[in-house]
């Protein structure tokens, strides 16, 4: 989770888990020295106990990968999933793409 985010408020570990990864080779990167390349993140989606997130690296003005993960919000004391604090759907909803 990021910083700051309410699943790691208090100095909590973060309680999510990487459910699905879903990852597009669009074109081929080049390696330049020095070069920094610009990855953009969104959410696309929030459910009741999971968010889905995209991620775009992005080279020469283009998008040359681009990644989408299901993240699932996880309790480890019961050892499963759990639904999203009104806190974490405001947080998250910050980010998400407008439809």
């Amino acid at each position: 989770m990021a910083a700051g985010s309410p699943g790691t408020a208090d100095g909590r570990d973060p309680d999510i888990i990487l459910a699905r990864l879903e990852v597009d080779y669009l074109r081929q990167l080049r390696y330049r020295v020095g070069e920094r390349l610009c990855v953009r993140t969104r959410v696309l989606r929030l459910g009741r106990t999971s968010l889905t997130v995209r991620q775009e690296l992005e080279q020469d003005g283009g998008v040359a990968i681009r990644a989408d993960a299901v993240l699932v919000l996880f309790d480890f004391a019961t050892d499963s999933s759990r639904p999203m604090t009104d806190a974490e759907r405001t947080y998250w909803g910050g980010f998400l793409e407008a439809a």
